[in-house]
């Protein structure tokens, strides 16, 4: 795997984004899925929330340039869009911290390489709380350790054993495992009747 598919700690200043339940079309809304590529998709992110609501985070200088989201409970349900964790990606998110994400949404985020640690109603609201205050610290989402790190505490955090170990291996991009595993996948090809016999 290349180095940079590699995902142990993730850090950087966070974003919070209050509210349980934000679906997938609030996160990028389907008129903007008309595209055949996912270019461009991070200047829609949450497009109507942050017209409706001024004061939305991603409205907000001082989180410009904030690499780890913080949500609520079961964000991303809905539709099982990919798009929207590719808008949030690149948009510059790096690490998604939240109570609970809905499956599609996990398994979408960990297919491009986007961890989602899961913490406790009470630890989350005491990290909520300490980003308020403290907007400019950077924050560590330790994935081998699965922990998450603000101030001075070490909050333990869930990921799953699947997701975790692609994450940290690198296995989590497939075109990359395919890839690499080129020469390998000609040798089988050639070795089948139906592939050479025609």
């Amino acid at each position: 795997m290349r180095p940079d598919d590699i995902r142990r700690r993730i850090s950087g200043r966070a974003i919070p984004l209050s509210g349980n339940d934000i679906d997938t079309d609030r996160i990028i809304p389907a008129r903007f899925l008309k595209s055949i590529t996912f270019e461009g998709l991070e200047a829609h992110v949450f497009e109507d929330d942050r017209r409706q609501m001024p004061d939305h985070p991603f409205n907000q200088p001082r989180h410009q340039g904030a690499t780890i989201l913080l949500v609520g409970q079961n964000f991303g349900c809905g539709s099982s869009r990919e798009h929207a964790p590719e808008a949030l990606r690149r948009w510059g998110i790096r690490g998604i911290v939240g109570e609970s994400f809905a499956e599609i949404f996990f398994g979408n985020c960990t297919a491009i390489g986007l961890p989602c640690l899961a913490l406790n109603s009470g630890d989350l609201a005491r990290l909520n709380k300490f980003v308020a205050q403290h907007p400019d610290h950077e924050i560590v989402l330790d994935l081998e350790d699965r922990v998450v790190r603000f101030d001075t505490r070490n909050v333990p955090a869930l990921l799953s054993d699947g997701a975790r170990n692609q994450l940290l291996i690198g296995t989590w991009n497939a075109t990359g495992v395919l890839l690499e595993a080129e020469n390998e996948i000609d040798r089988v090809a050639r070795s089948l009747p139906y592939v050479t016999g025609y």
